[in-house]
């Protein structure tokens, strides 16, 4: 009896355990709510501060979330400078002189930090919750965020060549590359309406406006007064003609033939993704709507929980 009674006390230990566990794993919108209430509106203070003074500052800290995400999942690693065993992502092809909203970052955690006392909120939490708000900020939807992130110890700067969607993408590769990461045709649809907000430098739509063939011919012309056949690589392009504000203009410009990408234009070129592209263009409820809960999947690629990485201190560094 003595050991069938331990038996029972040892498996009622077990689950309580894996219960805890798995709670611990599980991100919730709710996670600052008692510990620091002040977390996430001294996050809205910041954003809200950085775009008004610099518009195009809300697309550079969605494209930062984005970019955290797609390699090894929402941890923060974008944000770690390069050290002599952290070969950061930051060098990497997609965010070398591109990536960019760094300081942003710092600071918040700076605001984050201080409003609750200590060093409590992840940057991982940062990232995630400064991409909700500059969207908002820029006249687009809000969603609740999970939040409960912790912060990786490393970063991939291999990973982040390889598993980043590229502006020269097919549409199967561009399916192919978000299905890696859990995220479906609609998902790549809702998401690269971020293009709706910021910029594109001239080295990344020159062979589009110059040699391709799927393109309005007057918006070739258009985007050429910038973007020479020689020189001017880093010259800077409106995604759609209206950078800073979220509306369904990138989707009526694919209708048109006016991606400037040439994964843009992928999107809207007799694939499986046409209709959804149309849909969207003239709908934005529907566009905000999927926009959102793609977001929140996206934010949900495998999160650090739990005892798993950590808090840093500053968000460039390992602590």
């Amino acid at each position: 009896m003595a050991s069938r009674s331990i038996f029972v006390t040892l498996f009622v230990i077990v689950m309580l355990s894996l219960a805890t566990a798995a709670l611990s794993a599980t991100l919730s919108a709710s996670y600052y709510n008692k510990v620091c209430p002040g977390a996430l509106p001294a996050i809205k203070r910041v954003v809200e501060a950085a775009v008004k003074q610099e518009r195009r500052m809300g697309a550079s800290l969605l494209r930062l979330n984005f970019h955290d995400c797609f390699v090894n999942g929402c941890d923060a690693s974008i944000l770690l400078d390069q050290t002599s065993i952290i070969d950061s992502e930051k060098n990497a092809l997609p965010n070398v002189n591109s990536a960019r909203g760094f300081e942003v970052i710092d600071k918040i955690k700076a605001e984050v930090d201080k409003a609750c006392g200590r060093p409590l909120v992840s940057c991982a939490d940062i990232l995630a919750v400064a991409a909700r708000d500059s969207v908002v900020a820029l006249g687009g939807p809000t969603w609740e965020v999970p939040l409960g992130r912790r912060d990786s110890t490393t970063a991939s700067r291999a990973t982040a060549n390889s598993d980043l969607p590229s502006p020269f993408m097919d549409l199967p590769a561009l399916i192919s590359t978000f299905q890696k990461q859990g995220l479906n045709a609609k998902d790549l649809v809702a998401l690269s309406g971020a293009h709706t907000l910021g910029f594109a430098k001239c080295q990344l739509f020159k062979n589009r406006i110059y040699n391709e063939t799927t393109i309005d011919a007057k918006f070739a012309r258009q985007r050429q007064t910038t973007c020479p056949r020689t020189g001017g690589d880093l010259n800077l392009a409106p995604l759609d003609q209206t950078a800073a504000a979220f509306d369904t203009k990138y989707f009526n410009n694919l209708v048109s033939k006016k991606g400037l990408l040439h994964s843009d234009q992928a999107l809207f070129l007799g694939g499986q993704t046409d209709g959804l592209v149309k849909s969207y263009s003239t709908n934005l409820d529907s566009f905000s709507n999927d926009f959102a809960n793609s977001m929140i999947k996206m934010g949900n690629i495998k999160p650090l929980t739990g005892n798993n990485g950590q808090v840093r201190l500053n968000c460039r560094r390992v602590n």
